[in-house]
C-alpha cells in the first residue's frame, strides 16, 4: 500500500467514527470535563465552556433512553447467573430513567420548560439515577470478570501445559476480560464523578477532581468506541 492509501484508510476510519452520535457525544464529554477540571469550579471562560458544553451534550441524548428501554426488555444469554442478570435490568431501568428525566433537564435550560425548581429536582434525581446504574454496572463487570476468569483457568488445565496463547478460545476470553477490566475501571470512576456532581462529598470529590476522573472516563469511552482495523493482508 501506498502512503496516500494508507491516509485514505486513516481518514475513513476517523469519518466512520466520527459519524457516530456516541463518538460526538463522548468528545463533547470529554471538552466538558476537561473544562470543568480547567475551570476548579471558579467563574470564567473555562466554566462557560463547561455549562454550554453540558448542555449542548443533552441534544445528541434525546430519545437515547429508548436503547436502555430496549435493552431492559430483552432476553440475558443463557446461563447468566440470576444476581447478574437483576443487576443487568436494574442498571438499564435507571439508565434509562436517567436518560428520560435528563430530556425534562434539557427543557427546562432552554427555556421550554418553565418549572425551575422541579427541573432543578428532577436533574438530581436523575443524577442519583445515574449513579445507581454505574454502580450496578460496576457489579456486573466484577462478576463478569468472576465467570471470565474461572473459564479460562478452566481452558488452562484442558491444555495441561500448552501454549494457552495459541488457542483461539482463551484469546478471546482473554480480550474480552482486558474489556470487562477497562469498563470496570471506568464504572468506578463514574461513581466518583456522580458523587462531584451531586456535591454529596464536597470537601473531597471538588469540582476539579470531578473534572479529572470524567475527563478520564470521557477518553476510555472514546477508546471503547473506535472502530475495529482491518487486518493486514499477508502477502
Amino acid at each position: 500500500m501506498t502512503t496516500l492509501d494508507v491516509t485514505r484508510a486513516e481518514l475513513a476510519l476517523i469519518v466512520l467514527y466520527l459519524n457516530k452520535a456516541e463518538a460526538r457525544d463522548k468528545l463533547c464529554r470529554a471538552i466538558q470535563y476537561g473544562s470543568k477540571f480547567l475551570s476548579g469550579g471558579l467563574p470564567g471562560t473555562a466554566q462557560n465552556v463547561d455549562k454550554s458544553t453540558s448542555l449542548a451534550r443533552k441534544v445528541f441524548r434525546l430519545f437515547k433512553f429508548v436503547n436502555d428501554l430496549h435493552g431492559l426488555i430483552s432476553p440475558v444469554p443463557k446461563g447468566t447467573p440470576l444476581p447478574l442478570v437483576l443487576l443487568g435490568k436494574s442498571k438499564n431501568a435507571l439508565l434509562s430513567t436517567f436518560l428520560f428525566l435528563d430530556q425534562i433537564v434539557w427543557l427546562g435550560r432552554s427555556g421550554i420548560y418553565k418549572n425551575k425548581e422541579r427541573s432543578e429536582l428532577l436533574g438530581r434525581i436523575s443524577l442519583f439515577c445515574w449513579m445507581g446504574s454505574s454502580v450496578c454496572t460496576t457489579l456486573v463487570e466484577i462478576g463478569e470478570l468472576g465467570r471470565l476468569s474461572s473459564s479460562m483457568k478452566k481452558i488452562e488445565k484442558e491444555l495441561k501445559g500448552g501454549d494457552k496463547n495459541q488457542n483461539e478460545q482463551y484469546r478471546a476470553k482473554h480480550q474480552k476480560s482486558n474489556e470487562r477490566t477497562l469498563a470496570l475501571i471506568k464504572s468506578g470512576m463514574d461513581i466518583v464523578v456522580a458523587v462531584g456532581l451531586l456535591q454529596l462529598a464536597p470537601k473531597k470529590v471538588t469540582p476539579r477532581v470531578t473534572g479529572a476522573f470524567g475527563f478520564v472516563t470521557s477518553l476510555i469511552s472514546c477508546y471503547q468506541l473506535l472502530p475495529p482495523r482491518p487486518k493486514a493482508k499477508t502477502p
